[in-house]
């Protein structure tokens, strides 16, 4: 199942969005999930923390999908 996440445009980055998301509890748990490659974005792995993520962009933590939606 894909939760919807809505934020505000144009963008907000990766370590962001999994805060905001609830996918981790701090930005020190979303910072090591991405430094070790546990983060998929669009199906791929990635490891920046500053990753762009736009309307659209699925993002996958421990085998829980999230759809960013811009407003």
């Amino acid at each position: 199942m894909i939760i919807n996440v809505n934020v505000k445009p144009p963008f907000i980055k990766l370590e962001q969005f999994l805060k905001f998301s609830g996918a981790c509890e701090t930005g020190g748990e979303a910072k090591m999930a991405i430094q070790n490659g546990y983060v998929q974005v669009n199906g791929e792995v990635c490891t920046m923390r500053g990753k762009k993520i736009t309307d659209g962009d699925i993002i996958e933590l421990d085998e829980q999908q999230y759809k960013c939606c811009m407003k």
